[in-house]
């Protein structure tokens, strides 16, 4: 890439575990990037930093100035603070890559929990804005099992509230689809929605039983009541709006037995498995 055709690329969400991959790989590919930051974290070699809330407009204006496009992951439980920010980057007009969720239904007046809606409300509202937006629709994280970690490093068991099955995806399949999307330039795919998933369908128990194969040892998951899983998401500190979105999600999101080949259009590759991610992992939780 010379230097007259290296973009440069607002990655808000960028000290996250999705963000992080993102900014690792376009670095590597030689683009310009500048990390969008909630606080002041450390630095990474190679990248501008911007601290600042996302929710902010002035913030977001400060961080668009020269950004050719925008990696989207938004913060928030709701939309309505959302509005100013995407003003900002309706004016600025970069490229967006809004990561959202797989459990978005287009055909639903409403979704089924906090989080999906939310997710439905931010991609209306970029379509509203006229965007130049791709949406890319992500199954479960696998790097959601890092919530696990200090229950692992106590004992053999998880415990929490049980999700519906779903295609768990490797966080670094979805970055890599957002690297290819976010440097496709004027030949960018068409704007999606790409739902990107992982190989297999895979329940929370089934999570834990691989995670106990990459780590040898027997682990078992035991899926809490809400009452108690509140109590105890409470008790660890996780703010009460979070709380109550994960058991509304945990009550209402239905299964989903969606397996796509969208990884491997948009990079090439197959999607990882959610064993291969515990093996790559495994260090995380001993």
């Amino acid at each position: 890439m010379s230097e007259a055709t290296r973009p440069t690329i607002l990655v808000t969400g960028a000290a996250g575990n999705l963000g992080s991959e993102v900014v690792d790989r376009l670095l590597a590919r030689g683009a310009r990037v500048r990390r969008l930051v909630r606080r002041q974290a450390g630095a990474r070699a190679g990248a501008e930093q911007v601290v600042g809330d996302l929710t902010d407009p002035q913030v977001v204006r400060a961080a668009l100035v020269g950004v050719d496009a925008v990696l989207l992951v938004w913060p928030r439980l709701d939309a309505a603070s959302a509005h100013g920010p995407v003003a900002e980057l309706a004016a600025a007009a970069p490229r967006v890559v809004y990561v959202s969720s797989s459990a978005v239904d287009d055909q639903a007046v409403r979704q089924s929990d906090p989080i999906v809606q939310v997710h439905s409300d931010m991609e209306a509202l970029l379509h509203d804005a006229g965007l130049r937006s791709v949406v890319l629709r992500s199954d479960t994280l696998a790097s959601n099992a890092r919530g696990w970690a200090a229950q692992l490093r106590a004992g053999d068991g998880v415990a929490g509230p049980d999700m519906a099955r779903t295609a768990v995806v490797d966080e670094r399949d979805v970055a890599d689809a957002a690297v290819a999307v976010l440097l496709a330039g004027r030949g960018q795919p068409e704007h999606g929605p790409y739902v990107l998933t992982g190989p297999e369908v895979l329940s929370r128990a089934d999570q834990v039983e691989r995670l106990g194969v990459a780590l040898r040892r027997r682990l078992r998951f035991e899926a809490l009541p809400a009452d108690l899983a509140r109590s105890r998401m409470l008790a660890d500190g996780r703010p009460e709006r979070l709380v109550e979105a994960l058991i509304a999600a945990s009550a209402r999101r239905p299964e989903s037995d969606l397996i796509t080949d969208h990884v491997e259009r948009l990079t090439g590759h197959p999607a990882g498995t959610f064993a291969q991610w515990a093996v790559d992992h495994a260090v995380e939780f001993s």
